[in-house]
């Protein structure tokens, strides 16, 4: 629409027909715009003078293909929106796991300190509705996938944010180094004033990092560094200045201190002014009153004496793994969806507190075949009620049910806030646990 609404003459196509892509064409015929559903027009599209990608279609692609072949130049929504505004502040944050909650933080922190701040990007607000919205924000919170970064040429950020790096989207990736290659794009205009925080206990962080031009910061849960995180005092520190206490995050698990050190860091480091003993003070109470975003490690209930847990945003071994480090309780564990091309044996060594995996979906027998001899593993079919039934049958009170997919959701849902939500209905009306009359739990 931003496109449109500035005089340009768009044409826009999509390979599927649905009644939701229907209603989207319908509202783009109304600001001018020419569109195609169930196919493209790759004559067109090659004739184009720029193709805009949705994130999620592949560069291999067939209208993708044809646009590069012509020599069109494809770029992201992202970039479209930073060519609008050329002026913007912005923090810009990737990475494996963790970019949303420190992107969330970091635009918490902004407004924090009395700034009008927006979370954009990957995170749910497009850059080019901000573009339409007239005057921008302060500061923006830009959180950057790896396929947006393979798009966006113009990524120059006041602070590029680098929380972590693992293995990803083995699907559409031919490798992990491919992968992370699209995550390195995130320092592709990097001068020597460009700064930069990278996690220092990440060494294939460290090492992508390490030739970029910039000043370079880091962030640590163990050594000192310019934020770090003091276990012997248990408090957080960034710039030399002391933070909070970390029984002060209202955030469960240790990668969320890592976040708000990440977070906090960029903040101070976007504007002299954010590290003033005044601006540190706001800083420490703005990650006080930050609360942990939907689908990430987010308690839900408690019933039967039973906690339930929503962690559906974790689509990828790596940040099921995050999740299972923090588990405290005996856990049912609800594994599944579309596999992205990770082993799951890589779960194995934080299994330790699993008394019972669901396995679920597409994935069901790749998760099975992996983790059998390590854990009781039965599968829960492809309805959601059944995996959530099954999960409440194998609980006794003191238990934890904790949804962490590992997988995407694109086989049972439209996406992981949808799986999440569903989770979220179905706890809502569990009965009593297997210890409260119910059937009993298989073994």
């Amino acid at each position: 629409m931003l496109l449109a609404r500035t005089g340009n003459a768009v044409y826009a196509s999509d390979g599927a027909d649905t009644e939701a892509l229907r209603t989207t064409a319908a509202e783009l015929a109304q600001e001018g715009v020419e569109t195609r559903l169930g196919g493209h027009d790759l004559e067109r599209i090659a004739r184009a003078s720029l193709v805009v990608a949705s994130p999620g279609v592949p560069p291999s692609a067939s209208p993708l293909a044809a646009a590069r072949r012509a020599g069109v130049d494809v770029v992201s929504e992202v970039e479209i929106g930073l060519r609008f505004l050329p002026t913007l502040r912005y923090v810009a944050i990737t990475g494996t796991n963790g970019k949303t909650t420190t992107t969330a933080m970091a635009a918490h922190l902004l407004g924090a300190l009395g700034h009008r701040a927006v979370a954009a990007g990957n995170i749910g607000t497009p850059l080019a509705e901000l573009a339409m919205q007239g005057a921008p924000p302060d500061w923006v919170a830009l959180e950057m996938s790896s396929f947006q970064l393979h798009d966006t040429p113009g990524i120059r950020p006041d602070v590029g944010v680098f929380t972590n790096v693992s293995p990803n989207h083995l699907d559409r990736y031919a490798s992990a180094d491919e992968y992370y290659g699209d995550k390195q794009l995130l320092f592709r205009n990097a001068t020597a004033e460009s700064q930069w925080v990278v996690n220092r206990d990440d060494p294939i962080v460290c090492r992508l990092a390490a030739q970029v031009p910039g000043i370079h910061c880091g962030f640590s849960l163990g050594d000192e560094a310019d934020a770090w995180y003091d276990v012997g005092t248990q408090r957080l520190f960034a710039l030399g200045c002391p933070l909070l206490r970390r029984d002060e995050l209202a955030l469960l698990g240790d990668h969320n201190v890592a976040n708000a050190l990440a977070a906090a860091l960029a903040v101070m480091l976007a504007d002299p002014a954010h590290r003033t003993p005044e601006a540190v003070e706001r800083l420490a109470n703005g990650l006080r009153t930050f609360r942990s975003l939907a689908h990430r490690i987010e308690v839900v209930a408690e019933a039967g004496g039973v906690q339930w847990i929503n962690d559906s945003k974790s689509t990828n071994v790596a940040s099921t793994l995050v999740a299972l480090r923090g588990m405290t309780r005996p856990t049912v564990l609800l594994l599944g969806g579309r596999h992205k091309g990770e082993p799951y044996t890589a779960l194995v060594p934080e299994l330790r507190r699993v008394k019972r995996v669901i396995a679920y979906g597409e994935a069901a027998p790749l998760i099975t075949r992996d983790l059998a001899g390590a854990v009781a593993v039965e599968q829960g079919g492809t309805d959601f009620s059944d995996v959530v039934a099954r999960a409440r049958a194998a609980t006794l009170p003191g238990d934890a049910v904790l949804l962490s997919p590992a997988c995407s959701s694109f086989d049972m849902f439209a996406n992981y806030e949808e799986r999440g939500h569903a989770f979220k209905q179905l706890v809502s009306r569990v009965g009593p646990g297997a210890s409260e009359g119910s059937a009993p739990p298989r073994r």
